[in-house]
């Protein structure tokens, strides 16, 4: 996860309030970085796609962002960053959508990086 940090030069009351603010919204998001993961009850692993071996693309990952709901459904998934571009995207997304974790009673997102291999 990337943290971002904010630097401001307070000199009058309003800046330093503001730069309060800037900082406690950092912290929050620190805080929140470090909470404890949706426990997975259920992974299902991507198929490779058939378009990657025509391509003769042997490799790849993808990181991913899923949306899941206060029952443990994945109800979406964004793909964050992948290496190389569009080719495990519609395979990674089917399979983390029939991903299941334990039911929290809110929602919640997870973050998973998937490491595609099919050298020989």
């Amino acid at each position: 996860m990337k943290h971002h940090t904010a630097t401001t030069t307070a000199s009058s009351p309003s800046s330093m309030l503001r730069s309060l603010g800037l900082f406690c919204g950092a912290l929050v998001l620190a805080l929140s970085a470090h909470a404890a993961a949706p426990k997975v009850i259920k992974k299902v692993p991507p198929e490779f796609p058939r378009e990657a071996e025509k391509q003769a693309v042997t490799k790849g990952t993808v990181t991913a962002k899923m949306q899941i709901d206060g029952d443990g459904k994945v109800t979406g998934v964004d793909i964050i960053e992948a290496q190389p571009r569009r080719v495990f995207d519609r395979a990674v997304t089917t399979a983390l959508m029939d991903w299941r974790f334990e039911a929290s009673g809110e929602k919640q997102t997870h973050e998973v990086k998937l490491v595609f291999n099919n050298e020989d």
